[in-house]
């Protein structure tokens, strides 16, 4: 009986162990798999380029130009061209000033407004058409870089009239908000920051 009374009381007392053991360790494991600022903060950094809207464009640009006295065009002066291209017009999330705010399983993300960040020509898609020789007004390198600037201009003001600012902003959205609930976040709040404008 003594015997079977001191078995017993060595499995109870094992079995206690372990299970303050266990317990335990599920407690470091839970607190070792928290999240803090800078770790989320790095996660969204490397998907920043996931979380970018892109437009295609192919345009054609007329280009034309002459000599002019006194706002009056000048007879014979007139030089012009096509240019056909492709190119792209990016725009997205600044995410490296997205601001976090975590407290457990819930978390405040204050997003950037979405800008544009870049507006590209490919220079080796551009074909040049109907170019003028006119010995008295020659083609210049700077009339096919005010072409182009204007062209790029014409990109920007398209691309926002077809609301890529919206789309840009629902896209970082997605993004963020995917990556905050695979990383195990139950309550996600995003809002966009509110730029307040300088007084002069």
């Amino acid at each position: 009986m003594k015997k079977t009374s001191y078995s017993t009381v060595f499995f109870l007392c094992t079995t206690v162990v372990l299970a303050v053991l266990l317990v335990m360790n599920k407690i470091n494991t839970s607190r070792e798999s928290g999240y803090d600022s800078s770790t989320v903060l790095s996660k969204i950094i490397h998907i920043q380029e996931l979380a970018t809207v892109k437009y295609n464009y192919t345009g054609v640009i007329g280009y034309k130009d002459n000599f002019k006295i006194l706002n009056i065009s000048v007879p014979l002066t007139d030089k012009y061209f096509l240019l056909k291209y492709n190119g792209y017009l990016k725009a997205g999330v600044d995410f490296s000033r997205i601001k976090l705010n975590i407290h457990g399983e819930n978390v405040h993300v204050s997003m950037p407004r979405p800008q544009i960040f870049d507006i590209v020509i490919d220079e080796n898609s551009i074909k040049v058409y109907n170019e003028s020789e006119n010995a008295f007004n020659p083609i210049k390198i700077s009339d096919y870089n005010t072409a182009l600037m204007k062209e790029k201009e014409t990109m920007r003001k398209d691309a926002l009239n077809q609301g890529i600012m919206n789309d840009a902003g629902r896209q970082a959205e997605l993004a963020v908000k995917s990556l905050l609930q695979e990383m195990g976040f139950k309550n996600i709040d995003i809002t966009t920051e509110i730029i307040i404008p300088e007084l002069r």
